[in-house]
């Protein structure tokens, strides 16, 4: 065997309270970094090979600040970065998707994922010959083979789905290539596929074909949370199945939107309904419920994470506070986002929504308030969903030792620094409130990145089963778990404006939006339903809080950035390079 050098990122896979990947917690993690070894010291061990097999879930990438301090969402009308040099406010937002702020998406994404692939099939090829020695009994060996195998080829079809969402139609390369090779080169070899509805398809069938050797979630002991399940797989089906049934999919002819709601009735009547998944619950504090669905970790008793990484918080903790408190600002939410969030009581506080699930605007960016809610203008924050407290600091919300003051030149946004909000408000989510300062280091903080939870699950459901069967009294009943988790306990089945197909259609779009708000959703789905022009192509407007002598506020709208948005962005561009070296013709509007 040739003595060809495997690099194996291990740093950080030790178990010490928080991991860098997937699993919070396993035998198999417990090893040094190992540098670099020779293809023989790999699979000639099986140790080492359960190392290399391990190093695998180092793949799935934290969509926290991602990119050049950028969040996905900030590309989306949910919200804009605060510092001017973030990478989507200078890339994508102005429609300059080959800026070098939007590197790390268009072209990091591409080699990272290829990585990723050659990773699982050069694994493929050799695991089956790796010895066990004395270090497991063959038994055991087999069984353990076999759970990798199932896993390995898991991911292989994610990294194929994250970048066929991003470029479209790809060659699908299962054999293993040389490590040393260029896998442009071997790139190079294949056409593009004519349709992405083959890699689709393909993806589709690995997944189903790894499905039996996976492991069955509710027989994971707490050491192993984190794993690749069943659960986990049937769950990213149901999402692949929600996107292709969606209107800029449904001309591909792979599913449609009962193959959707099937999908998702599957995973519920398997793992949810506590089973193993369940919505996490604190009757006690609605906003907690809610808060800790996303921060609490599987090992703590959050049931509703299905498939995640989790991290220490770090550095970020700075990067995302208030710069009242010493931050530097981060992503600041939008006015658009804050509009989406209904009354306490259920009722909806402006009249109409749009298909992004917005409120409809005016000219001017006003929308038209409905006159049976309760809802304020000059005092908008009030009686709000639960959910808003926990995603949005706002104006006079109570965070650590004191109010927020984002009114012009108040604490939280002062004239003349460069990391104050340019929205007028700033990200709550993923914050651990019980912290009093990032500059405590005798504690430590965690985050949790979530690929898919259990309201995820719950809201594909919904909105597949309204767009085959139209309203029903199944449809309200699984949105209403979601709303009765935070306290919103009227009932939507009762709701006269929403017994239309399309009215549904547009409130389930919103409650999405917000449940899922700043969990890397916002960008696909808007694409899918093909309403990307509309929700990602208009203006970002934040609030304008100024406060008089006598302490009265006044809260005026205004224009935070103009967006651009073109047909041809709803594929990213396959990088320079790889076109210059492969001879592939790029995709539409990209030439």
């Amino acid at each position: 065997m040739k003595k060809t050098v495997i690099k194996m990122t291990l740093t950080g896979l030790l178990f010490t309270g928080s991991l860098l990947i997937s699993c919070e917690k396993s035998t198999y993690l417990d090893k040094q970094p190992s540098g670099e070894l020779t293809e023989e010291q790999v699979w000639s061990s099986w140790s080492n090979t359960v190392y290399f097999y391990t190093d695998t879930y180092n793949f799935l990438r934290n969509g926290l600040a991602r990119f050049n301090s950028s969040w996905m969402d900030e590309a989306t009308d949910l919200a804009e970065a605060s510092r001017s040099s973030a990478g989507v406010r200078s890339s994508f937002n102005v429609g300059n998707f080959y800026a070098s702020g939007g590197s790390p998406e268009i072209v990091d994404t591409w080699s990272h994922y290829y990585t990723g692939i050659r990773k699982v099939n050069l694994f493929l090829a050799h695991v089956d010959n790796v010895p066990f020695g004395t270090e497991v009994t063959s038994a055991v060996g087999e069984a353990t083979r076999t759970r990798m195998k199932a896993e390995m080829r898991f991911f292989r079809a994610y990294f194929y789905w994250e970048l066929c969402l991003r470029y479209g139609a790809i060659p699908i390369i299962t054999e293993a290539i040389d490590p040393g090779q260029d896998i442009t080169e071997v790139l190079a070899s294949y056409p593009r596929p004519a349709s992405v509805g083959t890699c689709f398809e393909w993806i589709v069938a690995e997944l189903n074909n790894c499905y039996g050797d996976l492991t069955a979630d509710t027989d994971l002991s707490t050491a192993d949370y984190g794993l690749v399940t069943k659960g986990v797989n049937l769950a990213l089906l149901s999402r692949i199945k929600l996107y292709l049934a969606s209107p800029y999919y449904a001309s591909l002819g792979l599913y449609s939107w009962q193959d959707a709601a099937d999908a998702a009735e599957i995973f519920i009547e398997n793992w949810g309904n506590g089973i193993r998944y369940a919505l996490y619950q604190n009757t006690a504090d609605y906003s907690k419920a809610y808060q800790n669905a996303i921060n609490t970790r599987a090992v703590d008793g959050n049931k509703e994470s299905i498939f995640w990484k989790n991290a220490p918080v770090g550095d970020w903790w700075q990067d995302e506070s208030p710069v009242g408190f010493g931050g530097y600002g981060g992503l600041c939410p939008s006015q658009t986002l804050v509009d989406m969030y209904d009354m306490a009581d259920g009722t909806s506080p402006f009249s109409s929504y749009d298909a992004s699930g917005a409120p409809n605007y005016d000219v001017n960016g006003n929308p038209t308030i409905n006159s049976s809610s309760s809802y304020q203008e000059q005092n908008p924050y009030i009686n709000r969903d639960p959910r808003f407290y926990s995603t949005v600091l706002y104006n006079g919300a109570q965070w650590w030792s004191r109010n927020m003051e984002t009114t012009v030149n108040g604490t939280d946004n002062p004239k003349g620094n460069a990391y104050k909000t340019t929205t007028g408000y700033y990200n709550r989510k993923y914050h651990d409130d019980s912290q009093t300062s990032y500059l405590d280091n005798s504690k430590t903080m965690y985050r949790n990145w979530i690929f898919i939870r259990y309201a995820e699950i719950l809201l594909n459901y919904a909105e597949a089963l309204n767009e085959a069967q139209g309203p029903s009294n199944r449809v309200f009943e699984v949105l209403q778990q979601l709303r009765d988790r935070v306290g919103l306990t009227a009932k939507l089945s009762a709701r006269a404006d929403l017994q239309s197909k399309e009215a549904l259609r547009n409130f389930i779009r919103k409650e999405r939006t917000i449940e899922l708000a700043f969990e890397d959703h916002r960008w696909w789905d808007v694409r899918r339903w093909q309403v990307a022009d509309q929700a990602i192509g208009r203006p970002i407007y934040g609030i304008n809080i100024t406060k008089a002598s006598d302490g009265t506020l006044t809260y005026i709208r205004q224009v935070v950035q103009e967006r651009v948005f073109q047909d041809r962005f709803y594929l990213y561009p396959i990088p320079e390079a790889e076109i210059w070296k492969t001879g592939w013709t790029n995709n539409s509007g990209w030439q």
